[in-house]
Parts: C-alpha cells; structure tokens; sequence
C-alpha cells in the first residue's frame, strides 16, 4: 500500500528535483495554453466555415451584386472571409467605375488583386496561433526529456555515496524524472493532432476562397463582357 502511495503521480512530483519540477511547471503550462489555442481555433473555424457557407449560399441564390455588396458594407464587422473578399472586389471595382475607367481588363485586374490582398489578410487571421501548436507539438518532448535526463543524473548522482545499490533505491528517483517525459508527451500529443487537423482544414477554407475569387472574377468579365456588346449597340 505504502509503494503504491510513494509511487503516485503527485508523490514522484513532489519529490522531484527543482529543475525537473520546473520543467514539469513549464510543460504543464505550455500543455494548458495548448488546450486554450485548440478551442479557440476550433470554434473560430467553426464560425468562418459557418459565414461561409452562408455567404456562399446567398451569392448563387440569385441576388444581385450590388445588393450583395450593400449588405456586406453594412454587415462588415460580422461577415465571414469570403463576404469580406467580395466586398473588397466590389469596393475596387466601383472605386474604378467612378474615376471614368472602362477598360475591361483594368476594372478586372483591379477587381482581382483586391481580392488576393484580402485573401492573403484572411489567411493570415485564420492561420494565427497555429504555429504556436506546431512548436508545442514538436518542442515538448524535447523538454520533457531534458527534465528525464537532469532527473536521472540528479539521481545517480545522489546514490554515488551509497555503499549498496538495489532496484528499491535506484527506481523512485528514475519514476520521478520519466514523469517529465510522460508530461512533455502529454502536452506534444493533443497538439499534434490538433495542428494537423486545422492545417486541413485552413486548407480546404483557401481552397474554398480561391475558388470564389475566380468564380466571381468570371461573373465581372461575364457582365463587363455584356455591357461592351449592349454599348455597341
């Protein structure tokens, strides 16, 4: 009974030495902080997935262009990606309308390099705090067996002045360092796991972004195309 209480989690803890009980503080720390950043950006790329579908929806539902962009000025602070990327389109597109541009090409490629430089913000928004689950994931074990091997030096370098060495003396102070290990593995794991499963999906999401940028880039030359031929006539 005694060596099942002297070998708990909390007891090899506590007896630990003072660099591997900081290591353990500092893991266990970076470990919470990961569970953090992991809902944060669950949720958050529930939301965008969300908005965007409902954008979407609406912009083949038939609406019209300028409606669209109406609502989307006047909904700014709670539109999605691709309302904002429409709305940057749009907003150049009639910024280059009403300095008397009518060249195609110009209202076009105006449209378009709008829209890649909100694409590249939105990126950037949607992608924040995945680099700190990338290093959690790949630097916490490595942590963790530093805090192991201090542990074991600190304990090989306790029994130096006994006479006899046995397995009963030798394994509290090995238990204790590999709960340094068991720790940076339990912060790194989740984080991998998570990172990898948000990695595809930012990426099906610019997938799905740079698909409507071209969408709606052909949509404009589609009804500039209609303007030039109806101004012929």
């Amino acid at each position: 009974m005694n060596n099942s209480q002297d070998f708990s989690i909390i007891t090899l803890i506590l007896h630990a030495s003072f660099v591997v009980q900081l290591v353990m503080l500092l893991l266990v720390t970076v470990s919470v902080g990961s569970w953090a950043s992991i809902f944060r950006k669950f949720f958050s790329l529930k939301r965008t997935r969300s908005l965007n579908d409902d954008f979407e929806r609406e912009f083949w539902s038939g609406t019209s262009l300028n409606e669209l962009f109406s609502s989307a000025a006047q909904n700014a602070k709670f539109a999605g990606p691709m309302e904002r990327i429409f709305a940057s389109g749009m907003r150049e597109y009639h910024k280059l309308r009403e300095r008397q541009i009518g060249d195609a090409t110009t209202l076009l490629d105006g449209a378009r390099r709008a829209m890649r430089a909100s694409f590249q913000r939105e990126m950037d928004a949607i992608e924040s705090n995945l680099s700190f689950l990338a290093t959690v994931g790949s630097v916490s074990p490595y942590v963790g067996l530093f805090g192991t091997v201090w542990g074991i030096m600190h304990a090989f370098t306790g029994l130096a002045s006994l006479q006899q060495v046995t397995l009963s003396t030798v394994a509290p102070g090995i238990a204790e360092a590999l709960v340094a290990t068991a720790i940076g593995l339990f912060a790194a794991i989740p984080a991998v796991v998570a990172y990898n499963r948000f990695a595809r999906e930012i990426d099906k999401t610019a997938i799905a972004l740079e698909t409507f940028i071209e969408e709606f880039s052909n949509i404009l030359q589609r009804n500039l195309s209609a303007q030039a031929t109806a101004s012929g006539r």
